[in-house]
């Protein structure tokens, strides 16, 4: 688009240059033309009054020299009743050019070699018709035409130039948007959701860029959506899972027993291949923008309701601290109840009965702290399963309970880190940036692991979260 109409604008300028210029050269040139016999015919009627007066040769030559150029004025004076006739200066026009004159009456122009001739008619005092013939040389008719010419071309140039530059910068405000546009449905063909474009250039491209950008956030949000719905699926089928699965455990022995443990653990691995398989195919989505997130304080209360229930059931003891006023995060709702529903599920999953647990809230300036810890007998290679987490899973672990908490740390730029708590256990922090600016290095690279006083406690080998 932008050749286009450079290519348009070169054309029609040119039209314009050459319809305006080609006369204008032409109406200089006549002008040229006609200035030059202009001052011939000056010069010719300066001799008038002289040949009206007399015809005697050396008072006309001193005219002829006094009117500026004797050497290319000349008088053609005809014969008297004598016989004798004055010629003075050098005749160029042919003889019979002279006669048609003083048999006319009239001025007349010819060409002669190097340029024209004027021939001006002067009537004398007998009666008869003397010619004054001025000479007037090619240089002289085409004086200053070259230079206006000139003139004319480096205008017509200039105007093209500048009618193309203005073209191409008007171009420029077109196809920058279209290219910005296709570029957007490019990135949002690929798969990046945070594509946007920004709304400028023509009305048209504008109203292009508004319609894009608004079709975005809806594909955008119907993703959230579904991404939601998956994980309030998967806290439909894991929570219950996790109560049947306890439930199970306290069958006691029998083949009826151990076939409903084994039906349970593998409708469990059956799950977590749906559910890993379901985040392995999930696609970015944009950054949450401003005002979008949830109240961490409320989610956690609300999870704690739910997991309250079957703690009573187990003699477990729990602790909530932190949640008592809003706590806004920059996640989605259903993204932070997956990972507390994660954690809190392999508490009671990977520890005794009656075991005790907490989750702490912690806001600062700019990053959320929650930590979620027990009184168990703690994780005996906190990296291998910070490794599960991120995908390994070689040793029969899933590894999707840290895998959802990692993933909704890192979206944030914070991280998770796995420690000894105050309870004597595992303590699993999540660090959720507030500002999306990347995690602050603590002790450590994101993914590390802190221990305190594991020594001192037996650990329980092959704990998976």
């Amino acid at each position: 688009m932008r050749w286009a109409l450079v290519k348009v604008s070169l054309a029609v300028t040119a039209m314009v240059v050459v319809a305006f210029a080609v006369p204008l050269g032409l109406v200089i040139r006549e002008m040229a033309r006609d200035r030059a016999f202009s001052n011939a015919e000056r010069q010719a009627a300066a001799i008038a009054p002289a040949l009206s007066i007399t015809t005697d040769r050396d008072q006309l030559e001193r005219v002829v020299a006094s009117a500026g150029s004797d050497a290319g004025m000349a008088v053609h004076i005809p014969a008297a009743d004598d016989g004798s006739g004055v010629e003075i200066g050098r005749q160029r026009a042919a003889g019979r050019d002279i006669a048609a004159v003083r048999r006319l009456g009239r001025a007349s122009t010819t060409e002669v070699s190097g340029g024209s001739t004027l021939l001006q008619p002067v009537a004398l005092s007998s009666g008869q018709i003397a010619v004054v013939e001025v000479y007037v040389p090619e240089s002289e008719v085409t004086n200053g035409v070259g230079t206006a010419w000139a003139v004319l071309a480096a205008v017509g140039a200039a105007l093209i130039v500048g009618s193309v530059a203005v073209a191409d910068r008007l171009g420029v405000r077109m196809v920058q948007p279209a290219q910005r546009l296709a570029e957007g449905a490019h990135e949002l063909g690929e798969g990046r959701l945070g594509a946007r474009v920004p709304e400028e250039g023509p009305a048209e491209l504008r109203r292009a860029a508004v319609a894009f950008n608004s079709m975005a956030d809806q594909v955008v949000q119907l993703l959230a959506n579904e991404r939601e719905l998956a994980a309030d699926l998967s806290h439909r089928l894991r929570t219950p899972l996790t109560v049947l699965r306890l439930n199970a455990a306290s069958l006691g022995e029998g083949p009826a027993a151990e076939q409903t443990r084994a039906a349970v653990e593998q409708l469990e691995r059956e799950v977590d291949t749906i559910i890993r398989t379901a985040r392995q195919a999930k696609p970015q989505t944009a950054a949450a923008g401003p005002g979008a997130g949830c109240d961490a304080s409320e989610v956690v209360r609300e999870r704690m309701a739910f997991w309250s229930a079957l703690a009573e059931d187990e003699g477990r003891k729990w602790r909530v601290a932190g949640a008592d006023r809003p706590v806004r995060i920059p996640v989605a709702r259903a993204d932070l109840a997956a990972a507390l529903d994660a954690l809190l599920g392999n508490v009671f999953r990977h520890t005794p009965e009656g075991t005790a647990f907490a989750v702490d809230v912690h806001n600062g300036e700019d990053a959320v702290i929650v930590l979620v810890s027990d009184a168990g007998p703690g994780i005996p290679d906190p990296q291998a399963a910070m490794a599960r987490g991120r995908g390994s899973g070689n040793d029969g672990s899933t590894g999707l309970g840290l895998d959802i908490v990692r993933r909704l740390a890192e979206s944030t730029g914070g991280d998770v880190r796995i420690g000894s708590s105050v309870l004597g256990g595992t303590e699993v922090r999540i660090w959720i940036q507030l500002d999306g600016r990347a995690a602050p290095v603590r002790r450590g690279h994101r993914g590390a692991v802190r221990r305190r006083r594991t020594g001192r406690r037996g650990l329980v080998a092959g704990r998976s979260l």
